[in-house]
């Protein structure tokens, strides 16, 4: 084979393979404008004014708006810590309005590793748990000595029966539930290290579902303040 022939193979081989390459780019953009725009239009059957204020933290999207006349928000984070046998979408679902509580109240499941999506570990001060919470769940607050309404809590913690709330946080600003959407489907993950996540779709009534469930439990806590006064 000449010179100028194996020149023009190589060629062609190398277009050949950034064109492929160009390729994958384009469907994989197309794949997340497209999961991007199925996720909204889900966000939006529940929360018909949901927009999307995402400031561009990698894998983090984040839709404000309102519901039942009350601030809340909803995010999807795409966490690939290395500590994680396989990358996990959760879905974050808050109600961003006042509630009667002294300080940080985070009820975490099964914590054993770091997350991106919540200060749990910063805490400093861990809390003895009343009856009626999980046996796994594991509770903190930012401020030592500080009394929670664990009785109306624990009366609040159905979602944590069937394993994929990860975590409950409430805070004077608001109330916020973590939910395992799906974890990366571990044969693309282990070939390609790419984090495909199949059956992860939002569902409407799930978000449906949670906001109700927190919305309750702000209600009762601020109840519970109002007549403690």
């Amino acid at each position: 084979m000449s010179e100028v022939t194996s020149a023009l193979l190589a060629g062609t081989i190398a277009l050949a393979l950034i064109l492929h390459l160009a390729w994958l780019a384009r469907r994989s953009r197309d794949r997340k404008a497209a999961s991007l725009a199925a996720d909204q239009a889900a966000i939006r059957i529940v929360i018909a004014d949901a927009a999307n204020v995402s400031d561009g933290t990698a894998g983090v999207i984040t839709w404000e708006g309102s519901w039942n006349g009350r601030r809340v928000q909803v995010r999807t984070i795409v966490d690939t810590l290395a500590t994680r046998k396989l990358p996990t979408r959760w879905l974050s679902v808050s109600i961003t309005e006042k509630v009667a509580v002294p300080a940080v109240f985070d009820m975490m499941m099964r914590p054993g590793s770091p997350t991106t999506f919540s200060n749990f570990d910063h805490l400093d001060h861990t809390l003895p748990k009343a009856p009626g919470f999980p046996a796994e769940a594991v509770l903190r607050t930012d401020r030592r000595g500080t009394r929670f309404p664990q009785g109306i809590i624990s009366t609040h913690l159905e979602l944590f029966s069937e394993g994929r709330a990860k975590e409950l946080l409430i805070t004077p600003n608001g109330v916020r539930v973590v939910w395992l959407l799906a974890e990366a489907e571990r044969a693309r993950y282990g070939v390609f290290r790419q984090a495909a996540f199949g059956g992860g779709a939002i569902d409407p009534a799930l978000i449906e579902r949670l906001l109700t469930s927190l919305s309750n439990l702000r209600d009762a806590s601020n109840k519970n303040e109002q007549q403690a006064a």
